[in-house]
């Protein structure tokens, strides 16, 4: 099976090679191409006009905020023209996908984490102000908070020591990484709080996922798509409203809305770096690298990347928390040796 994988591969890699590199249609391509995470978005885009402007013998690349979900899922369809070079994503590959893209031919993936990102609960400034926990974000938004109906319409219902307004929350879609990780770092944390969930998840995984990340669906959660920055404008017109999004946007806001603690830390770049902060998470680019030496500039686009994460790089200017020591020189030694991702990694 894997011979004929690696027979796959190389005939896939061949036909590119064939094709030559002129033009952007199905079966030639020049511009790179990286599709995924509307967190990412911001972060690759500034690298692509960086690229440009550095390396004008290459095209513009091509980015598209589609999430994290929908990226992988394209990123993963196979290889050749019509497949774009990279995924962003503001969660890890998931095993399931991994198989796929094997299934599909990409068997070699190249992992990168980008720098680091936290999931920001925030509100127009002046607006509603509240101290959260996993818990109390859990029990507000939960279809079935611990399995039992969930009759929450104002805050106060949730605890006495929130406030007399109704529970209203602009968030990321299920398509989205920073939905995933709003169950994962947020959501699962507050739900298991309640000691009767470790036995549900012993006796039924399924069950117990399904109490602890399904988000209600009556209006107080609002899904508003891959469109972090039209969250922050509803939160900006109602100061009542509470809105999810990448600490990015509240980075690059700060002028309208502000941060809410989780846990008494405020979503702050220090905090999110040493991860004090409980929604911090690390952001990834994923690199198809049969298409590295096909599709022109990946490995100069790649260069860009390094050159300006840093903590005093351009990114960080936008709000992308910088890698820290070991991992900031295992990921910029990635870029060019180019390890390949294994389902042993994702385990």
């Amino acid at each position: 099976m894997k011979k004929l994988s690696l027979i796959v591969l190389a005939l896939a890699a061949t036909s590119l090679t064939a094709c030559g590199s002129q033009g952007g249609s199905g079966d030639s391509r020049d511009a790179i191409h990286a599709v995924g995470s509307s967190t990412v978005y911001p972060f690759a885009r500034t690298v692509s006009e960086t690229f440009s402007r550095e390396y004008p013998e290459f095209p513009a690349a091509n980015i598209e905020s589609i999430g994290t979900g929908g990226g992988i899922a394209t990123f993963c369809s196979g290889i050749g023209f019509n497949t774009p070079d990279f995924a962003n994503a503001s969660r890890r590959m998931k095993l399931g996908e991994f198989e796929t893209c094997a299934e599909n031919g990409v068997t070699e993936i190249v992992e990168i984490q980008v720098g680091m990102d936290g999931i920001a609960f925030a509100s127009a400034q002046g607006g509603i102000d509240m101290a959260l926990t996993p818990e109390l974000v859990y029990r507000a938004l939960a279809a079935n908070p611990y399995g039992e109906e969930q009759t929450a319409t104002n805050w106060n219902d949730v605890d006495p020591s929130l406030p007399d307004l109704p529970i209203l929350v602009y968030g990321p879609p299920s398509t989205s990484g920073t939905r995933d990780a709003l169950a994962e770092l947020v959501l699962e944390v507050g739900c298991d709080a309640n000691a009767d969930m470790a036995a549900i998840k012993e006796a039924d995984e399924e069950r117990h996922d399904r109490i602890c990340t399904e988000v209600r669906s009556d209006g107080a959660y609002v899904d508003q798509g891959e469109q972090d920055n039209l969250i922050v404008q509803k939160i900006e017109g109602n100061p009542n409203a509470v809105g999810v999004f990448g600490y990015s946007y509240l980075e690059a806001n700060a002028d309208r809305v502000q941060g809410l603690s989780m846990n008494g830390v405020q979503p702050t770049y220090d905090n999110i770096s040493s991860f004090a902060y409980p929604g911090a998470r690390p952001l990834y680019l994923y690199l198809k690298k049969a298409h590295v030496g096909i599709i022109p500039g990946i490995e100069e686009f790649l260069t860009t990347w390094v050159a300006n994460w840093g903590q005093d790089g351009s990114l960080a200017q936008i709000g992308l928390v910088a890698n820290r020591g070991e991992v900031m020189d295992r990921m910029a030694a990635a870029t060019t040796e180019m390890p390949v991702l294994t389902a042993e990694d994702l385990k």
